[in-house]
């Protein structure tokens, strides 16, 4: 399918139809100075605050709201963080749910999606082994499979957020969006439709997008590194493809360490918590293997903040 199936149109009514159901999620404007950078614009999009904790959210809505929802409920695959978001709108509009997710998935986003009362099914070493486990089940069962990108219903939702950003910050110059199998950066680069220069980060030991992109089509990648429970997916996705070869300006690979050295930055700067993956596209900018010219307008999304990486204990009694 073409990218015009998924323009600024159907994005913007997608977002009139979940508005009630997802949260305006706010922009913190900085410095380049503030994280140790050159001066520059700087401005995070602190989606790890949307409800389900993540962008996942606006593209699990949108599914359950425009798609006809069968008796057998919904199924869906995923690292995380759509199983999470599928779970929470299942909930939310009382649908059936249940959701695949591979052993290496969280502890935080599993326990999320029990406590979502969905049905939870641990399956395979990675993403891939959930994805077919879903797809077999929707084939026994008749339930309405809820794609984590693949879908056009989900890059609607996920475009929402470009919708909302770029009403926040009109002038922008640059956004940076971390990329997995490609819903975000896809959504978000549909509603911007070249006008904004998109940049999609991805981890070195997941690079989906930048085969794809090398190959011409999208193909297997690697699927490793700390961010593999939400950027790892087998291979970008083939709606996602077309819209990214059209839209996306460039691609960058950060290291495990550049996600780790976020994450910290996320925490001392700003008293801010994200997950691995919701880290990512900040983690170019920290490394340098993204340098904005002087004065460029950057926006950085935050894209997900179900973690447990931080312990919120009792602090030791005085003596």
């Amino acid at each position: 399918m073409g990218t015009g199936a998924i323009d600024r149109a159907r994005i913007a009514e997608t977002y009139v139809a979940i508005r009630p159901h997802v949260r305006v999620t706010p922009v913190v404007e900085l410095d380049g100075t503030d994280l140790g950078l050159a001066p520059f614009p700087l401005a995070l999009k602190l989606e790890q605050l949307q409800r389900s904790g993540s962008f996942k959210a606006r593209g699990a809505f949108a599914n359950l709201l425009l798609r006809k929802i069968p008796e057998a409920g919904v199924v869906a695959a995923s690292g995380g963080n759509h199983g999470v978001a599928v779970a929470y709108a299942a909930m939310r509009l009382g649908v059936r749910a249940r959701i695949f997710v591979p052993t290496i998935s969280s502890p935080a986003k599993i326990q999320r999606i029990r406590r979502y009362g969905a049905e939870l099914v641990v399956v395979g070493d990675r993403y891939a082994d959930a994805l077919a486990a879903s797809e077999a089940w929707a084939t026994e069962s008749g339930a309405l499979p809820v794609h984590a990108f693949d879908q056009v219903e989900t890059l609607l939702g996920q475009g929402t957020l470009g919708l909302e950003l770029a009403a926040q910050l009109p002038a922008l110059d640059t956004v940076l969006v971390s990329v997995g199998g490609g819903g975000l950066i896809g959504g978000i680069a549909a509603w911007y439709g070249g006008t904004t220069k998109i940049v999609g980060v991805e981890p070195r030991a997941a690079p989906t997008l930048t085969e794809a992109l090398a190959a011409g089509r999208p193909v297997d990648a690697p699927t490793g590194g700390i961010a593999a429970d939400s950027l790892a997916p087998r291979r970008v996705g083939e709606l996602v493809f077309p819209i990214a070869r059209a839209y996306v300006a460039r691609v960058v690979l950060v290291s495990d360490a550049a996600i780790r050295q976020a994450q910290e930055a996320l925490w001392a700067t700003l008293r801010l918590v994200a997950e691995p993956g919701g880290a990512a596209a900040l983690a170019t900018l920290l490394s340098g293997d993204y340098t904005p010219d002087p004065g460029e307008r950057v926006a950085v999304v935050i894209s997900g903040g179900n973690t447990s990486a931080v312990d919120f204990g009792r602090a030791a009694p005085a003596s």
